[in-house]
């Protein structure tokens, strides 16, 4: 089986191979077996559509582990609101939780910006070590540069 999108993952494995990405090499394999055993029209639909969703959840059961094993606490949230980093962390992550709604409207709203925010994943993962959250929070922010753009060539 060769194609252009087997090509293309087979270069993103390589990408993952080289850069020693756990995570892109994990992803593309599991793209590439669901292609190779004929599972394609039907497992890639339902990813395409909420896997985005399912990966949001799983990285909130991560953020939560601590809270669910005790480690933190209402004790440790009361010491961390006194400190001026953890309002900052609050802060942070409100805007990020709106920047991310922008990106949702915006891959909704315009699918093909898609390309080019996972493509930039892809570069961000391979090359720098970034982690994988970045079309969501990438297209938020694409989400709100065009607004500016929008805003000032009105």
């Amino acid at each position: 089986m060769f194609s252009q999108p087997m090509l293309f993952l087979y270069i993103l494995l390589a990408i993952g191979v080289l850069a020693k990405n756990q995570s892109l090499i994990i992803a593309v394999s599991c793209l590439m077996i669901i292609k190779l055993i004929g599972l394609e029209s039907k497992l890639m639909p339902t990813i395409g559509s909420k896997g985005i969703n399912w990966g949001v959840t799983i990285i909130t059961i991560a953020v939560l582990v601590p809270i669910a094993t005790g480690d933190i606490g209402f004790k440790q949230l009361l010491e961390a609101v006194k400190s001026a980093y953890a309002w900052i962390a609050l802060g942070a992550g409100i805007a990020v939780a709106l920047i991310a709604k922008n990106g949702l409207t915006l891959l909704t709203e315009d699918p093909h910006i898609t390309t080019a925010l996972v493509f930039g994943t892809i570069l961000a993962v391979a090359l720098f070590n970034g982690v994988a959250v970045g079309p969501l929070i990438g297209a938020g922010i694409a989400y709100i540069a065009m607004q500016i753009v929008k805003l000032f060539s009105s």
